[in-house]
């Protein structure tokens, strides 16, 4: 059985959330979300937040994102992010496609957005020649496996929505962010400013699906129709909610997302020990390392993982709610051994 450091979603599903799934899957339900389980499930994520707000399924990260997006703009407009942020990099393309608007990435070194270098894209409001800035998105934690604090984001949505602005968050890895911080959800998206959150799942012990939660209740009147458009509207939607409901039940998003981060500082400190640089500070689930070239082909042979840039040899690695000491210690003994 293969293990290995290349993503979070490489994981298996989580044992209760498995066990979810088989007790859903028993007789007939109402279709496209008018069942039981999605309508307990919508509930308890509002209970995460204890406050008014609309919850919505999906099938998968990047539809949750541009689904969401697409709430708060027209095709003129533009979404500003870090350059690294998924959106951007990993999407295909997928919000532009869809929604004909703008991402105007801004440059980061650790993932995150500053006001200052967001200022200098506003210059143009209300300029008929040039895409008009209506959402700000960031990604908490972000791609750096860095974390926004609650000041720091409250501050951008504050600037966001003094001039005239969403602030929507790609929570891929929100618990991740909440158990790393030690504080709720809520203290890191509707308490200080987030418009539209894409809570995440699949990458914290599901099989599939992510939910998108609509704090501005305005925006939230078409959702239906564009999860329809978008493809995202699953049928037998239990499946992705009965999931939610295990996940959330009992904290287990936290519990995955502690033991993950856990994993995570533990590789970083082996392979420090090991004459390992590592480049990020370890704030979640992710490390990033500077490998010797000669190195990195051989071990992903092994263990597989992702270079991050090719140029500086930094890799990728995630650790998961699966991820044990064993594979820690099996991993940095492969490191010391192709390095010898």
């Amino acid at each position: 059985m293969k293990r290995f450091f290349a993503s979070d979603n490489c994981a298996s599903v989580h044992p209760k959330i498995m066990k979810a799934l088989e007790q859903a899957n028993e007789g007939h339900t109402i279709s496209y979300g008018d069942d039981e389980y999605t309508k307990r499930a919508a509930e308890m994520i509002k209970g995460l937040f204890n406050k008014t707000c609309e919850v919505y399924f999906v099938i998968n990260g990047t539809g949750a994102n541009v689904t969401g997006l697409s709430l708060c703009l027209k095709s003129f407009n533009s979404v500003i992010c870090a350059e690294t942020a998924h959106i951007n990099t990993d999407e295909c393309g997928a919000f532009e496609n869809t929604t004909g608007a703008k991402i105007c990435p801004i440059e980061s070194n650790d993932g995150k957005l500053y006001i200052e270098k967001v200022s200098a894209l506003l210059h143009n409001i209300g300029v008929e020649h040039h895409s008009q800035p209506k959402v700000i998105s960031i990604t908490q934690s972000t791609e750096f496996g860095t974390l926004y604090t609650p000041e720091e984001i409250r501050k951008i949505a504050d600037f966001a929505h003094e001039n005239g602005m969403y602030l929507h968050m790609d929570g891929a890895r929100i618990a991740n962010a909440a158990a790393a911080l030690d504080i709720p959800i809520s203290g890191i998206t509707c308490d200080v400013g987030v418009d539209i959150l894409s809570f995440g799942g699949a990458k914290n012990g599901l099989m599939f699906g992510e939910a998108v939660v609509v704090f501005d209740r305005a925006l939230a009147a078409d959702f239906k129709y564009y999860r329809k458009q978008y493809m995202q509207l699953m049928s037998k939607m239990r499946y992705i909610s009965a999931q939610y409901i295990a996940l959330i039940e009992d904290g287990l998003y936290l519990e995955n997302a502690r033991h993950a981060n856990k994993m995570a500082k533990l590789l970083g400190e082996e392979l420090i020990k090991s004459g390992i640089d590592i480049v990020q500070p370890v704030e979640v689930n992710a490390v990033f390392a500077k490998l010797p070239k000669r190195i990195i082909e051989p071990l992903q042979k092994e263990m597989f993982f992702y270079v991050w840039n090719e140029d500086t040899n930094v890799v990728r690695l995630m650790t998961a709610f699966d991820t044990t000491e064993d594979d820690i210690k099996k991993f940095v003994e492969l490191v010391k051994k192709y390095i010898n």
